[in-house]
């Protein structure tokens, strides 16, 4: 029986722009400036504030599908090294949100667990989330987090800080390609 929550179905959104953004939050992790560019913020601030409500849910399922994406990746290599991502990779990123509870609210971290787990378990984790309503202001930012952390932990798996930004890029290309 198919899934509500089959990836095939979900619309893939603006990847492009979902990339761009957690591109820019990685490359200011690894910059030798302390926090980020306060011009780079500002540029992705005046980008989201002239976004329309369409753009505004391209860009949170370009979100979902980076999170997808990255899941999968993760999934692969665990399975590997005969791990289980869920154990490995979900857990981990949700100790970290856990340790950051300025950009994840505790109230918000059974979302972004859940975002990943479908993710993990090849459920899209937009239509996952849709199941429940409508995204709150209180998500979007720990969304764009969790995108970050999940790319994060690949780059570090890589030892690579632009691996997972390749890894969409090159995956964005060969889509164009067929």
């Amino acid at each position: 029986m198919p899934s509500p929550c089959d990836p095939a179905d979900a619309p893939v959104g603006d990847v492009g722009a979902a990339l761009m953004i957690v591109d820019s939050r990685i490359k200011a992790l690894h910059s030798s400036q302390r926090g980020s560019d306060p011009e780079q913020q500002q540029l992705i601030e005046q980008y989201a504030a002239s976004l329309g409500p369409a753009e505004v849910t391209a860009l949170l399922d370009g979100m979902c599908t980076l999170i997808y994406m990255y899941l999968q990746w993760l999934r692969q290599a665990c399975e590997d090294h005969d791990e289980d991502v869920i154990e490995y990779s979900v857990a981990a990123l949700v100790s970290t949100m856990r340790m950051m509870p300025k950009t994840f609210p505790p109230e918000v971290i059974p979302t972004m667990a859940g975002l990943l787990v479908a993710a993990a378990t090849e459920l899209s984790p937009n239509l996952w989330r849709a199941q429940y309503g409508a995204w709150t202001d209180a998500e979007i930012n720990p969304l764009e987090a969790t995108a970050v952390l999940a790319a994060e932990q690949i780059n570090r798996m890589t030892g690579d800080h632009e691996f997972a930004t390749r890894l969409i890029t090159e995956a964005l290309t060969t889509s164009e390609n067929l």
